[in-house]
């Protein structure tokens, strides 16, 4: 009996442990974003390619999650058309710019290119 109790708390220690894990980034971007058919990293390489810089590239992604509009998107026609514009973001300003400073470090090409 003390074996299966003790299997139970070490379990739930575990499952909790991975949940805790995630990052905001993880938890807040990537849930949605693995149901659409384009994958996350695209949009970071439209935003790269329209603003260039980092600062640039943030600043834009932010304001454009906080009030999304039709004006603000980097996304074709046809794309807004059929999945229509993002819902406005329920994260802090705070933990916002923390999961774009996550995003911005998975896929920056600036440093990887040889």
């Amino acid at each position: 009996m003390a074996k299966i109790i003790l299997t139970l708390i070490l379990l739930i220690s575990f499952l909790n442990a991975e949940k805790t894990s995630k990052n905001i980034y993880e938890s807040n971007c990537i849930k949605c974003h693995n149901k659409l058919p384009v994958s996350i990293d695209k949009y970071f390489y439209r935003y790269l390619l329209k603003y260039s810089s980092e600062n640039s590239v943030k600043e834009s992604m932010f304001w454009y999650l906080k009030k999304p509009n039709k004006d603000m998107t980097i996304m074709p026609d046809a794309f807004i058309k059929r999945f229509g514009i993002k819902k406005k973001t329920k994260l802090s300003d705070k933990k916002l710019y923390e999961a774009l400073d996550i995003y911005w470090e998975k896929y920056k090409v600036f440093g990887k290119l040889k």
